[in-house]
C-alpha cells in the first residue's frame, strides 16, 4: 500500500472517504477475529447483546459461576472501549498525528498476546480459556470504540445487528412506491443509496474477513493471528512514526 494512503487512513485529520476505507479495513479483521475466536474458545466475544440476555438467563438459572463469566466479559469490553476513549483524547491534548493509531498498535500487540496464550490453552486450559476470552472481548471494545469515535457513530465494525437494520430500511426506502415523481413533496420516499452503500461493503467484509480467519485458524491454528496483527502495525506505523520523529526533533532542539 502507498505511504500516503495508509497515512491517510489512521491520519488525526479525517475525512469521509478515509473513514469508510478504514471502517472496511477494520469491519475484515473484525470478522476474522471474531471468527477464528469462536473457534478457539467457542465464544463469540464481539456481541455484547447475547452476552447480556446469556447473563440474565444464567441468573434466573442460578448459574453464578457464567454470570460472573457474562459480566467480567461485559466489562472487559467496556474496558476496551474506555481505553481508546483515553487514549484518543491524551494523544489529542498532545496534538499527535496517531490520536487514532495509539488503539490500533495495542490492538495489535493484545492480539499477538491472544496469540501466545492460545498455544498454551490445552496445557491449561482452565487459566486460558476465560483469560483469551476476556482478552478478546476487550479487542473487540478497544476496536468498535476507534470507529465510533472516528467516524462519529456512523460505522460499527465489531458487531453487524445496526449493520443490517440500517440496509433493511434502505432496501425498504429502495423498493417504496411514490405515488408522484415529484422530489419535493413532503411525503416523498428517497433511499441513501451511498449509506445503503457502505453497509453493503461493511457487511461484505465482515462476512469474507469471517470466513478468512476461520479457514486460516484452522490451517495455522494461533498463528493466523500474525498476520491480522502484522496489518494492524502497518496501517499504525505512519502517523506513530512521524510522531516519534517530531518527537525527536523536539528533543534535539531541546538540547544544550
Amino acid at each position: 500500500m502507498p505511504a500516503n494512503f495508509l497515512h491517510g487512513l489512521t491520519h488525526r485529520v479525517r475525512t469521509r472517504r478515509s473513514n469508510r476505507q478504514l471502517g472496511g479495513v477494520l469491519a475484515f479483521i473484525a470478522g476474522a477475529i471474531n471468527a477464528g475466536g469462536f473457534l478457539a474458545v467457542q465464544r463469540y466475544t464481539s456481541h455484547m447483546t447475547g452476552i447480556l440476555s446469556a447473563i440474565a438467563d444464567d441468573l434466573i438459572l442460578g448459574h453464578t459461576v457464567l454470570v460472573l463469566a457474562g459480566v467480567a466479559s461485559l466489562a472487559s469490553f467496556l474496558g476496551g472501549a474506555a481505553t481508546t476513549a483515553v487514549l484518543i483524547n491524551w494523544a489529542r491534548r498532545r496534538q499527535m498525528h496517531g490520536e487514532f493509531a495509539l488503539s490500533l498498535m495495542l490492538e495489535a500487540v493484545l492480539l499477538l498476546v491472544f496469540g501466545l496464550l492460545g498455544a498454551n490453552l490445552q496445557l491449561f486450559s482452565e487459566l486460558f480459556v476465560p483469560s483469551t476470552v476476556l482478552l478478546l472481548c476487550f479487542i473487540m471494545g478497544l476496536q468498535n470504540a476507534i470507529v465510533t469515535k472516528i467516524s462519529k457513530a456512523e460505522i460499527r465494525t465489531t458487531h453487524m445487528t445496526g449493520v443490517i437494520t440500517d440496509l433493511g430500511i434502505e432496501l425498504g426506502r429502495l423498493i417504496y412506491w411514490n405515488r408522484t415523481r415529484d422530489t419535493h413533496v413532503e411525503h416523498f420516499v428517497r433511499a441513501d443509496r451511498d449509506k445503503l452503500a457502505i453497509h453493503s461493503i461493511i457487511l461484505g467484509l465482515f462476512f469474507v474477513g469471517g470466513v478468512i480467519g476461520a479457514v486460516a485458524f484452522r490451517a495455522l491454528g494461533f498463528a493466523a493471528t500474525v498476520p491480522v496483527a502484522t496489518l494492524l502495525m502497518v496501517l499504525a506505523a505512519p502517523p506513530l512514526l512521524r510522531d516519534f520523529w517530531l518527537l525527536g526533533k523536539k528533543i534535539q532542539r531541546e538540547m544544550p
